[in-house]
């Protein structure tokens, strides 16, 4: 059964070097975003990319639910920073989005180090876009802040 479906859409003209296509959410939350392939591999020069998107929706979904699962344990973050860096590499030849680095930096009152741990752990394992990228490398490192 399924809990949300969400849309974006992406307009491409041209060959995949010179070309240049133009995405949006269809919730409206963003349009006509500009997307080639030199902002993918090269420099961005304000244009977004695949890998760009899939670490927002990495830390965005992972913020989430560590969120949920610190409320399971009665604790509640005051600010939980989360970065994502979304590798797109070569793999048997083929373009491939291979790893997703998670750092996270949070401020929970009442937590100590090894529970903040054992709970990050928890929330990499519920996370859906972490299981999305099942088969890539995943990786999370994550400190309490003082």
């Amino acid at each position: 059964m399924s809990i949300a479906v969400r849309t974006a859409e992406t307009v491409w003209e041209g060959e995949l070097g010179s070309g240049r296509g133009t995405l949006g959410a269809g919730s409206g939350a963003f349009t006509d975003q500009e997307v080639t392939w030199a902002s993918r591999t090269e420099r961005s020069n304000g244009k977004t990319s695949p890998e760009e998107l899939c670490a927002a929706a990495h830390s965005s979904c992972f913020s989430m639910a560590l969120a949920l699962k610190l409320g399971e344990k009665d604790l509640v973050a005051e600010r939980l920073q989360v970065r994502a860096a979304v590798t797109l590499a070569e793999v048997a030849g083929l373009p491939t989005i291979a790893t997703s680095a998670l750092e996270v930096e949070a401020r929970v009152p009442n937590a100590d180090d090894a529970t903040f741990q054992a709970i990050v752990a928890e929330a990499a394992e519920l996370c859906p876009v972490s299981r999305l990228f099942t088969g890539a490398e995943v990786t999370v490192t994550a400190r309490l802040a003082q």
